[in-house]
């Protein structure tokens, strides 16, 4: 029997969610005036912050079975930051604080400055809805 290999690893999500976290980050800065567009967007920044945040776990699990405890705690470390400003940015987006937004994405893009996304990307528009996802989140 051949090895397993699990196509949806918690990397590839994290490089998925990552490209498209730059991509809305692009399309925010874009816009002109706060309405809803701009509210998915940074809704969606936030959701996807989140998410890349609950992968960093998953990837380390294994570095930490084989005893690698100091690079699982220096990737730990590396992507600390996604929590803090996904739930800073829920925060700001909640309470239409725009100033609050542009702060985080400006750190976010900083963050995310290395992360190349073609021209030809097959990423879409995830953000569509987003801000609906958030409340309902946000709720719960």
């Amino acid at each position: 029997m051949g090895r397993v290999i699990n196509p949806d690893s918690a990397g590839r999500e994290r490089t998925r969610l990552t490209k498209a976290t730059v991509l809305a980050l692009r399309a925010l800065m874009r816009q002109t005036q706060p309405d809803d567009t701009s509210r998915d967007l940074a809704s969606f920044i936030s959701l996807a912050l989140l998410q890349i945040s609950e992968t960093i776990d998953v990837s380390v699990e294994a570095w930490e079975k084989r005893g690698y405890w100091l690079k699982a705690d220096r990737f730990r470390l590396e992507w600390e930051w996604a929590r803090h400003s996904g739930k800073q940015m829920q925060d700001a987006v909640l309470r239409d604080d725009w100033a609050e937004i542009a702060r985080i994405s400006a750190f976010v893009g900083g963050k995310l400055m290395k992360v190349v996304v073609s021209d030809k990307h097959r990423l879409g528009t995830p953000w569509v809805g987003a801000y609906q996802m958030l409340l309902k989140s946000g709720r719960e």
